[in-house]
């Protein structure tokens, strides 16, 4: 049994192997589109580590080594190393599209000595401390398991004093007093100093997606949808590139098609000297797709070429995510996007009279239940009303409730026999459950692509994103 697989290897269709992700970044590979190397550990990995025991089948652990020794000579650097290190990044990927259900952790590789290397090959402290930071609270989270309330305790003493909002915004040698108190809180709660050697890390997190497909909230999107308990996810190890790597780098999310309307242009948000997370978290106020053509027109005109190669391979709306490091694109992933019901009619729509798809496959797109979709309740344009507060429309339809503040609030207020509209100042993946029993969502901050944004319109609840006049305190 061969356990792992590298991306030129995959192709599209081994989606029950390699997950959705891994297919599609194989595919990617194949079609000479600019990805970031890297490897899949299979579907086979994870059941056979779920049905064993919860211990690594045999010959994986080898196999995940032999693998990354590969990947170190693809791209002439080597993972642990002091002077200039590779470092990767470990994302799930099942075979079909579970946003933001499972778990993430990058900048996997770094410890007290490989970040004095980084900070050395790339000339820039700040971004080499705030990468280590965001490994530490990643890794703690994901793989040690210390509890989220915790962690942002500690981050929360920090940033108010040195009196910011987002953690990327703390001076080096703030972000670096931040790291020791994580690394401390580690030791206090596990009883162990934090792991610091990279290979080390590296199988932990292979683990803890493992372990992540029979996490609480996976297991309740897969049955709020109808996604089969026993598929597994596959793991993908990548080269990191970094879109925080200073002002000629950013990050983003793009969908080929508008994913709210239909309309066939690109949409998408990104943020300039940012990491991934930090686009869909909502924590920054994201920017147009369009403004990317300003920050770099090269890594805008290229991308506009690789979403329209996508678009024609896969015959569907895609949602891309994207890095330009240092000036140069790289693409991160890609799948088919979710899509409210009003956009799934016009694309099927377009799609066929553009001869992408047959007439038959556009019927075949849309599905009875969002066609029942377009009969939500919307507000009457005639009527008279005072606005409260405006943000951008994520997932059409109209709704009224009670206002909560907490995913569990919704959930008992919901059985309780209310409407409730859940509202966040943006909502992360341990919310699925109140977003569920919610009539309607709110946020003040996050765009188009954000979390709220994408589950909303794949559970057909109307939601407003990024209404920033809003201030959320659910403490008060």
């Amino acid at each position: 049994m061969t356990w792992v697989q590298d991306f030129s290897q995959g192709r599209a269709d081994q989606k029950d192997l390699l997950g959705g992700k891994g297919a599609n970044l194989a595919e990617m590979t194949r079609m000479g589109i600019p990805v970031p190397p890297g490897f899949t550990v299979t579907t086979e990995a994870c059941l056979a580590y779920l049905d064993g025991d919860e211990t690594p089948p045999e010959g994986m652990t080898e196999e995940v080594e032999a693998a990354v020794a590969r990947l170190a000579d693809g791209v002439h650097r080597r993972f642990g190393d002091v002077a200039d290190p590779l470092l990767l990044s470990v994302r799930s990927g099942a075979r079909f599209s579970m946003p933001g259900m499972m778990d993430t952790v990058l900048d996997v590789g770094l410890n007290p000595d490989t970040v004095k290397g980084l900070e050395a090959a790339s000339g820039n402290r700040h971004f080499a401390i705030d990468s280590w930071r965001r490994f530490t609270e990643m890794f703690a989270d994901v793989v040690l398991e210390v509890p989220r309330s915790a962690l942002r305790q500690v981050r929360g003493r920090h940033l108010e004093a040195a009196g910011v909002l987002d953690a990327a915004e703390l001076h080096a040698e703030q972000a670096l007093a931040l790291v020791a108190d994580l690394r401390d809180l580690v030791e206090q709660r596990t009883g162990e100093p934090f792991p610091d050697d990279p290979m080390d890390q590296l199988h932990r997190c292979v683990i803890a997606v493992f372990r992540s497909w029979n996490g609480h909230r996976a297991r309740a999107y897969r049955e709020l949808t109808g996604i089969s308990h026993d598929l597994g996810t596959a793991v993908n190890v990548q080269a990191m590139v970094f879109g925080n790597a200073g002002d000629d780098s950013g990050t983003g999310v793009v969908f080929t098609r508008d994913p709210a309307t239909g309309a066939p242009e690109p949409y998408g948000d990104w943020l300039d000297d940012a990491q991934g997370e930090d686009v869909v978290a909502g924590t920054r106020a994201t920017k147009h797709f369009d403004e990317l053509a300003d920050f770099h027109a090269g890594a805008h005109a290229e991308l506009l070429e690789v979403l329209a190669a996508l678009e024609d391979r896969y015959r569907d709306m895609c949602d891309v995510e994207f890095t330009v490091e240092r000036g140069r694109l790289w693409v991160l992933q890609t799948r088919v996007g979710k899509r409210s019901a009003r956009a799934a009619v016009r694309m099927a729509v377009d799609m066929a009279n553009e001869g992408l798809i047959t007439r038959r496959d556009a019927i075949g797109r849309v599905e009875p239940g969002q066609l029942e979709r377009l009969l939500h309740p919307r507000f009457d344009r005639m009527a008279d009303y005072e606005v409260l507060v405006s943000g951008l429309a994520a997932s059409p339809g109209a709704a009224s409730g009670v206002v909560c503040f907490t995913w569990e609030e919704a959930v008992e207020r919901t059985e309780a026999g209310d409407d409730v509209i859940l509202v966040r100042e943006e909502t992360s993946p341990e919310d699925i459950e109140g977003m569920v029993a919610a009539r309607g969502i709110v946020t003040s901050r996050g765009g188009l692509v954000s979390h709220a944004a994408v589950v909303a319109r794949g559970l057909g609840r109307p939601a407003v994103c990024g209404a920033a006049d809003l201030e959320v305190d659910e403490h008060a």
